[in-house]
C-alpha cells in the first residue's frame, strides 16, 4: 500500500515538473516531444498501479478492456487511413496513438474513480496532445480524434468503482449475507 501512495505521488509530481519544465520559451522542440513521451508512458502505468492500489481486480479488468479497445480502433485507423503527417516521416498521422492513449487513461481515472483522480492525468494527456502537434507528428484533427477515442474507449467499458463488497453464504443451515464498505 505505501509503495502504491509513493508511486502514486511520484507521477504528480513527475507530471507537473515536466509540465513546468516545458513551459520555458526556449525549449527545444525535440525536447518538448520527449516530455511527452514520457508523461504518456506515466498516464497509464499510474492508472493501472492505482487498480492495484485500490486492490480494484475489475477495475483492472474494465482498464485492459478500455486499453485493448482503444489499441485496435486507434491502430486500425492508423494503418487505414492514408494521411501523412506534418513532418512527411510516414502516412500513420490519423489518430494520435499517444493522445489516445493518454486520454484513455484518463478517462479510465475520471470514470471508475472521479474527477479529483483524474485532473492531473487530464493536465497530461492535454500536454501530450500539445506535443504531438509542436514536434509536428501531428495535426491538430488527428490530436482530437485521438482524444476522443480514448476517452470513449474508457467511458464505453468502465464502471464507477464502489467501495461495497458483498458475500452471500449459502453452506450452513443458516443463509447470511455480509455487506462491508471498504475504505
Amino acid at each position: 500500500m505505501a509503495l502504491m501512495k509513493i508511486i502514486n505521488k511520484l507521477f504528480k509530481i513527475t507530471t507537473l515538473l515536466t509540465l513546468l519544465y516545458t513551459l520555458q520559451l526556449n525549449a527545444q522542440d525535440r525536447d518538448l516531444e520527449r516530455a511527452g513521451d514520457i508523461v504518456m508512458l506515466l498516464l497509464p502505468a499510474s492508472s493501472y498501479a492505482y487498480t492495484h492500489y485500490q486492490d480494484d481486480k475489475d477495475g483492472r479488468i474494465e482498464y485492459y478492456k478500455s486499453f485493448a479497445t482503444n489499441a485496435v480502433v486507434t491502430y486500425g485507423l492508423k494503418y487505414s487511413v492514408d494521411a501523412q503527417r506534418p513532418d512527411r516521416s510516414d502516412n500513420h498521422s490519423f489518430p494520435s496513438a499517444h493522445t489516445s492513449l493518454s486520454f484513455q487513461s484518463a478517462a479510465f481515472l475520471h470514470k471508475r474513480y472521479g474527477l479529483e483522480k483524474a485532473i492531473l492525468s487530464y493536465i497530461g494527456a492535454t500536454f501530450v496532445g500539445y506535443t504531438r502537434v509542436v514536434s509536428e507528428k501531428h495535426y491538430i484533427g488527428d490530436v482530437i480524434a485521438g482524444a476522443v477515442i480514448g476517452s470513449l474507449s474508457s467511458y464505453f467499458f468502465t464502471s464507477k468503482y464502489e467501495n461495497i463488497e458483498y458475500s452471500l453464504d449459502l453452506t450452513s443451515n443458516k443463509r447470511k449475507m455480509v455487506i462491508s464498505y471498504v475504505w
